[in-house]
């Protein structure tokens, strides 16, 4: 087992290394400039660990102890679908061209986008949570059933 982490983790590694070899390359010749695009670099998984990561946490606890069971599992996902999908966009709803433009990507309206794709997945949830709701009713009447034969 040690052996195959320590295979998984050289590749790894290596992809690291080379990423830091490349921008190496970029920021250097233009260091007091490239100190922004660190930040920028840094910024990020800075910015998950201190309030993303803690927010998804505590509203996951939340929803844990709120909701009834049969609710629970697909409420919990599509908040962390929300949560990522709010993520990858937030860089174009924070400003129309926040991100370098590539063919088609600017053409379309990001907000009606993503609420068109939380609808999707919200309703994706209402759909199996109400699966659930039925199947429990249904296995909770067949063990009454099965005991009142008994």
């Amino acid at each position: 087992m040690k052996t195959a982490r320590i295979l998984l983790a050289l590749p790894g590694l290596a992809a690291l290394a080379y990423g830091i070899v490349l921008f190496l390359d970029y920021a250097a010749p233009a260091w007091p400039d490239s100190f922004t695009t660190v930040l920028w670099i840094g910024g990020g998984p800075i910015v998950n660990d201190a309030v993303f990561a803690p927010v998804a946490g505590v509203v996951g606890v939340l929803l844990a102890r709120v909701l009834p069971q049969p609710w629970r599992g697909p409420v919990q996902v599509g908040a962390l679908v929300t949560a990522v999908l709010g993520f990858v966009a937030f860089p174009l709803l924070w400003r129309a061209y926040g991100v370098p433009p590539k063919p088609g990507l600017h053409d379309g309206n990001a907000w009606l986008g993503l609420l068109a794709t939380l609808a999707v997945v919200w309703s994706a949830v209402l759909v199996v949570s109400i699966v659930r709701i039925v199947w429990v009713r249904r296995r909770v009447a067949q063990k009454i059933r099965s005991r009142a034969r008994s």
